[in-house]
């Protein structure tokens, strides 16, 4: 038969800690859909990470996201030229005259040197 002993200080410490932070909250829940899970992974570490706090997105949706907003990003300054075309004001070097600026700006360098 085992004795009772009480835990030190500083495990109680860190244990009121896990709980106040949330961490003893999360791993339970993490844990328990581990043991709900009717087919267990066979890597159990890997899949508490991937059930853990923020889901992070894979590299494959992290690239599309990329994609996605430089394409957004392209489609925004076609649409801000075409505005300003309408409007009949000059367009800006962010709204795609940055191209001819710098080939200007490189044409001026090489015939300086």
């Amino acid at each position: 038969m085992t004795a009772y002993r009480p835990i030190d200080s500083k495990r109680e410490e860190f244990r009121k800690y896990l709980e106040q932070t949330g961490i003893m909250d999360s791993l339970t829940k993490a844990l328990v859909q581990l043991y709900e899970e009717p087919d267990k992974p066979e890597d159990a570490l890997e899949y508490l990470r991937n059930n853990l706090g923020e889901k992070l997105p894979t590299r494959k949706e992290f690239e599309q996201m990329k994609a996605d907003l430089e394409k957004a990003t392209e489609e925004l300054k076609e649409l801000r030229l075409e505005i300003r075309t309408l409007k009949g004001e000059p367009p800006l070097p962010e709204d795609g005259a940055r191209e001819e600026a710098d080939t200007t700006t490189t044409v001026q360098n090489e015939q300086i040197a």
